[in-house]
């Protein structure tokens, strides 16, 4: 890994990061996009079958039908509900670790840092009960008592937590899911081989399963890690690069559960794990954002000032992050921790601890998080971590960043923060929508992919359009990371929106992009916008209100997609789901879904053109609520 690879990396938007890994004497994900530019044109239409031993079967005019008779459209939704299943799984995964985190925390009696969060929970749950550590565990317990309910008997918790007029729509649609995870079993049962041929049937399950992944997998979860771990509050931070501090010992964490290590967070602070640190010749531990746990981190960066060091990044700028040769230890415990950085901790010595299972890396030590456990599992995974310092600090050479990003992004947006800053009441910003100096809402929310242009440079250039039209921007997902190193989230970024937006911004002293945080809070996105309808009294897609994933990325994307659609707004992608050689696959998603949900699916990988066709959805919203 001597060699120079610098001429054939992605673009991105985040420039100075483009040049440093152009720089970098080691290969990354940036470099080889160019590898694997040839991609399969069957694959990319959906239309590949490979389910049978008489496979793979791939569809073209002159052979319409599989061997076992599957025409595209069969096959095409058969794909696409087994991805939804994989991403709607992945998110009850989370809500059910959480929840069990949270019931174990209140049953040994341990810190709930976020008691106005449970209040919360327990006035939508119809909890009664006074002692906070017993109402904790009925919270925690009804939402995994949901999660365990067989497919055929409907969840309790939807009905509480949704908002009344999108739950009476999915009734009517028979949409209401049963238990989360047998509706994951069931979707992926029902994609298997000579089963289920009706595709139609097959995307009513994908909105099934896209109403269980946001109610638990997205809502649920925030609240319930704001009982744990505090609620956000709003700060300005720094971000980038920049937030790495060779002095100390630096762990960068990755995935999405924030309740797993939550333990060794408070440990590393503790005077006898500093003076192990500082012994090895550290000023102490940081630990350094990235992915969606970062993300989360960052949310509630108010809480963690004396260990949080700042959130360095995406997904894909992992890699870079690991290259600088400061970071000692990667911590992973969910998705987004590719296995590109593997090479890179290998070749710098970097030690890795994988606490979830599922997201055991190949060249990784195994630590599964163990709550009876956590204790002494916090121990030595600090000693493990001091051992690797020592061993690697003198023998690897820094390679630092320390310009990168900015060190005023506003970060600890929630439904709850933003609410609280704007009064205690959304009417300031209504009022602000309805006279025009907000044209409309855009949640630019989800992936980061090295596609669509390059490393979040779709996401940035339509985020710039957007605020452009006076359109303000939420985001949520490792697409923030690259908007917020950008600058796009600093109140200096006023300067980039529209005269009207701009004059509101620089009034209330924030950007024209609020950061809510991983990709879980689109979650929060969502209370938010059910929020303001509620107030009006209207349905959510009455708002002028849009989404755009632009760059989406996995399978969790397109669970995400189809709670989006279930909730009725439209949704811009960048790039199509695996579904385009399906006409009844193309045609439900891009119009029929307006009829059944009020929401639609919207294809454009142009900035300028996405940017106005979201305009004209939002101008005719509010056209047709008399604004």
């Amino acid at each position: 890994m001597n060699q120079c690879f610098g001429c054939n990396t992605c673009k991105s938007a985040d420039k100075p990061l483009e040049t440093f890994i152009k720089g970098l004497p080691m290969e990354t994900s940036h470099h080889r996009v160019d590898t694997q530019k040839t991609k399969c044109g069957f694959g990319l239409q959906g239309v590949c079958c490979r389910l049978c031993a008489n496979g793979p079967c791939r569809i073209t005019p002159q052979s319409p039908r599989g061997i076992c008779g599957a025409n595209a459209d069969t096959i095409v939704t058969r794909n696409f509900l087994r991805a939804v299943a994989a991403g709607s799984g992945c998110y009850i995964h989370i809500v059910e670790n959480t929840a069990r985190n949270l019931l174990n925390t209140a049953k040994s009696k341990g810190e709930l840092k976020g008691i106005h969060a449970l209040d919360r929970l327990c006035g939508m749950f119809g909890i009664q009960e006074k002692d906070d550590y017993a109402r904790a565990e009925m919270v925690a317990e009804a939402v995994l008592a949901d999660l365990y309910k067989p497919e055929y008997v409907k969840m309790d918790l939807v009905e509480k937590v949704a908002y009344a007029p999108r739950v009476k729509r999915w009734k009517e649609l028979g949409i209401m899911p049963g238990g989360a995870k047998s509706e994951v079993f069931k979707g992926v049962v029902k994609c298997s081989t000579n089963l289920n041929s009706d595709p139609v049937d097959m995307l009513v399950d994908c909105l099934r399963l896209g109403i269980s992944t946001g109610v638990y997998g997205l809502t649920l979860t925030n609240l319930l890690n704001d009982v744990l771990l505090g609620e956000p509050e709003l700060r300005l931070a720094p971000v980038g690069l920049r937030v790495i501090d060779p002095e100390y010992i630096n762990i960068m964490i990755t995935g999405h559960q924030h309740t797993i290590f939550v333990d060794l967070q408070e440990r590393l602070t503790k005077p006898d794990a500093v003076a192990k640190a500082q012994a090895a010749g550290a000023k102490g531990f940081k630990l350094v954002g990235c992915t969606c746990v970062g993300q989360d981190l960052q949310l509630r960066g108010s809480h963690y000032e004396e260990v949080f060091d700042g959130h360095a990044g995406n997904n894909y700028t992992s890699e870079a992050i690991l290259a600088t040769g400061a970071i000692d230890a990667v911590l992973s415990e969910f998705n987004c921790t590719l296995p590109g950085i593997e090479p890179i901790c290998d070749e710098l010595k970097i030690k890795q601890i994988c606490l979830d299972s599922v997201a055991k890396k190949a060249n990784a030590e195994m630590m599964e998080f163990d709550f009876s456990k956590r204790e002494e599992q916090s121990e030595a995974i600090i000693d493990k971590i001091v051992a690797a310092y020592k061993e690697r600090r003198g023998s690897v050479k820094l390679n630092l960043l320390p310009d990168h990003g900015n060190d005023n992004t506003l970060t600890g947006v929630s439904e709850g923060s933003l609410k609280k800053f704007l009064g205690d009441s959304w009417k300031p910003l209504i009022d602000l929508i309805v006279s025009g100096d907000i044209k409309g809402i855009a949640g630019v929310v989800g992936c980061s992919n090295l596609t669509a242009g390059g490393h979040d440079v779709l996401t940035v250039e339509l985020t710039k359009k957007l605020i452009a039209k006076d359109i303000i921007v939420l985001t949520a997902g490792c697409s923030s990371g690259g908007i917020e190193n950008c600058g796009l989230m600093t109140p200096d970024a006023a300067k980039y929106a529209g005269p009207k937006l701009r004059a509101v911004c620089e009034k209330l002293g924030i950007p024209p992009v609020l950061n809510f945080g991983p990709c879980l809070a689109i979650g929060r996105l969502e209370i938010v916008a059910t929020e303001i309808a509620e107030e009006l009294g209207v349905d959510l897609p009455q708002l002028p209100l849009v989404l755009s994933a632009a760059q989406w990325l996995e399978e969790q994307a397109l669970a995400d997609g189809a709670f989006g659609l279930a909730l009725g707004l439209p949704l811009h992608l960048g790039l199509p789901p695996f579904v385009t050689g399906s006409k009844t696959a193309v045609k439900v998603l891009t119009e029929d879904m307006k009829e059944l949900t009020g929401g639609r699916v919207i294809i454009n990988s142009d900035a300028a053109d996405s940017a106005d066709i979201l305009e004209k959805i939002i101008l005719e919203k509010r056209a047709a609520l008399n604004i």
